[in-house]
């Protein structure tokens, strides 16, 4: 065989092998079909913490409040959570209260606007919390929060909220401060992502409200609404 001849076998056997490769590149990238009769394997979520405020069963007792400044160590006349008296003055007999803390937002106004990254999620929980060394108390997160509950701490000088206890209680496998202490059940903590908690499955059967929806954040505290006397 000459050497014309010689390259033309060469460069035939080359384009040959190239569209092999090509064929089997083309195959491996090919996803495969699930077989008939096979389940696709389920996606792990992660923890999804919440907690609901009955309001039918809160009486005003202020235990939640007494736990949460226990727990934390929260300064002398400063509040990671209150509960507020909404009874109508015309109808003293139907009392009413609700919660006021942090709302745990999945969509957090205070850690997208935390210049330091203080303010932000904890990565195996979710749950909105302070790295308080981190904090330069510029109060950007204070004015960034459309339901007030957040303030600068006279001892550490850092800004701080509820963080359910994440660092007091959560980490330790109990419940939050608030949530031990209620003697009447009205607090419900747990993982929403969880469809055996009880938490999710009280959401599947009562109606629950956020607080100003409007805003956007979605926030993981919920609230039962409070049935109104003779209905």
């Amino acid at each position: 065989m000459d050497n014309k001849n010689q390259r033309r076998a060469f460069i035939r056997y080359i384009a040959l092998g190239s569209v092999g490769v090509g064929a089997v590149a083309m195959a491996a990238a090919t996803p495969s079909e699930p077989k008939k009769g096979t389940q696709e394997p389920k996606v792990e979520k992660k923890p999804h913490f919440g907690m609901i405020f009955d309001q039918n069963k809160c009486v005003g007792c202020t235990d939640c409040e007494v736990a949460c400044v226990k727990t934390n160590i929260v300064p002398k006349g400063q509040m990671r959570l209150f509960v507020q008296d909404k009874t109508d003055p015309q109808n003293r007999m139907d009392k009413r209260f609700v919660r006021i803390s942090c709302q745990q937002c999945e969509d957090a106004p205070c850690v997208n606007v935390c210049p330091t990254n203080a303010c932000c999620k904890d990565e195996k929980t979710g749950i909105v919390t302070m790295k308080t060394d981190d904090c330069i108390a510029c109060k950007y997160c204070i004015v960034a929060c459309p339901y007030d509950v957040r303030f600068i701490n006279h001892e550490t000088k850092a800004a701080e909220s509820c963080n359910f206890c994440l660092d007091t209680k959560i980490e330790k496998g109990e419940q939050p401060a608030c949530v031990e202490s209620c003697r009447y059940d009205a607090l419900v903590f747990g993982d929403v992502n969880d469809e055996e908690s009880q938490i999710s499955k009280l959401l599947r059967i009562k109606d629950s409200l956020r607080m100003r929806p409007e805003c956007g954040t979605k926030p993981s505290l919920r609230y039962i609404p409070a049935i109104k006397m003779g209905v």
